[in-house]
């Protein structure tokens, strides 16, 4: 059973500490076979993860399939496809006993009036008084497998009757499953959540995305979304996907750095209850034979297929950083940049514990702390998990820690004393 610590920063799993570390399969129910699905298991479960992010409805961005998973029957929403549901829950049956939590979307924002998605692609919004059957069907099929609701998906909050459907399914699904964790997936550089909406949530997702227009979000977005919400976890639920084309048909990919300069800036500055990984080509379940909408929703180019996204290397970047934060028995970060002495935002502090410090370093220089008295720093490449141990120069006001040898970004792990 997941719950909410105490000091609202993390969250619990059978009273202990969970590091939610997700990966994003939305289109999981309507693209991928039993046998595809059953290797999906177990690789993301070899990788470290722990929480697979679903949408339950068609993600309106998949790629193309030869399946046909429907969740209506004859695209009537007040007709519900059974088998459509049964074969959902026997899919989450199978990841729960592999070891997963679920984290479930139950209303993507193409469904949803008034959306930056639905003002573009009409023909999918649900007519309100569906909704209510549609809830109760969620509820009958996965509440008793105890997932995170994400009661939206991608979305904004441009207009009342948004809010209303939001809230709705929100007060709803909540009455009907009071024992699970709610939350919801806002848009990309995004942090509005409606009050009434929020008084239902138990943690805070937000999204830094996949425009390269600004690389800020991942710190900038978690430090605006604490100030708003102080008292919720906090997860960066969507950084930018391994591989994936920038938004906005701007030309370009990010790769396996960007993906993992997003984790560990994104933890490091205080959105500190998990992180989620997302592979082009995953979320969509792309198959090499089969077509791809880049011309929807955020203009993405064309992904590579599942086979060849399972493989990308930032998958185990990010088990790596769930590893590093569970070995020190973490139970939450506070943000440090005060004790940074070099003039950027990129380098990123955090205080684990009194004596225990995290640094994250993009680009190698000389890492300056406001900090007295003496301290070991163990640098580990987070490339090739190469280690250094590096040296400390006490400076008047401050400590000096030398570059470090290797060519990419570092994580240094900072302990008190000699």
């Amino acid at each position: 059973m997941l719950s909410v610590s105490k000091e609202k920063k993390i969250i619990l799993k059978n009273g202990e500490p969970f590091f939610y570390l997700a990966d994003t399969c939305w289109s999981a129910f309507t693209n991928i076979t039993k046998e595809e699905w059953a290797y999906y298991l177990y690789k993301r479960k070899s990788q470290g993860f722990n929480t697979i992010q679903i949408n339950i409805l068609p993600q309106w961005d998949a790629s193309d399939t030869d399946l046909c998973f429907k969740p209506f029957e004859n695209e009537n929403p007040y007709k519900l496809n059974e088998e459509y549901f049964e074969h959902a829950y026997q899919m989450c049956v199978q990841a729960k006993k592999e070891g997963f939590e679920l984290a479930l979307v139950v209303l993507w924002c193409n469904y949803v009036p008034g959306t930056w998605a639905s003002q573009m692609f009409s023909q999918g919004i649900l007519p309100f008084d569906c909704l209510e059957n549609y809830v109760n069907k969620v509820h009958e099929t996965f509440t008793k497998l105890n997932p995170i609701y994400i009661i939206s998906g991608d979305t904004d909050f441009p207009e009342k009757e948004t809010e209303k459907y939001y809230i709705s399914v929100a007060k709803q699904l909540r009455a009907l499953a009071p024992d699970c964790l709610f939350t919801t997936h806002i848009k990309g550089r995004y942090s509005y959540i409606p009050e009434e909406l929020l008084e239902c949530l138990d943690l805070c997702f937000y999204q830094s995305g996949h425009n390269a227009k600004d690389l800020s979000m991942p710190y900038s977005l978690s430090e605006e979304m604490q100030r708003k919400y102080p008292d919720k976890p906090l997860i960066n639920s969507e950084p930018c996907y391994e591989q994936m084309g920038y938004s906005g048909k701007m030309y370009g990919r990010w790769t396996r750095e960007d993906v993992r300069r997003a984790a560990y800036v994104s933890v490091l500055s205080g959105a500190c209850a998990g992180i989620t990984y997302g592979a082009a080509g995953i979320y969509s379940w792309h198959k090499a034979d089969k077509g791809f909408m880049t011309k929807l929703g955020e203009g993405f180019d064309t992904p590579k297929s599942y086979q060849e996204a399972m493989n990308f290397p930032g998958a185990w970047d990010y088990g790596f950083l769930k590893e590093c934060l569970n070995h020190f028995h973490v139970e939450g970060l506070i943000p440090c940049q005060n004790l940074l002495v070099n003039p950027t935002n990129e380098i990123r502090v955090a205080q684990a514990f009194e004596d225990l410090l995290f640094v994250y370093i993009p680009h190698n220089t000389k890492v300056k702390l406001c900090l007295k008295d003496e301290w070991k720093v163990t640098a580990i490449d987070l490339s090739n998990r190469f280690v250094s141990h590096l040296n400390v120069e006490q400076k008047e006001d401050f400590i000096q820690i030398e570059m470090h040898p290797f060519d990419l970004d570092a994580f240094y792990i900072i302990k008190k004393g000699a």
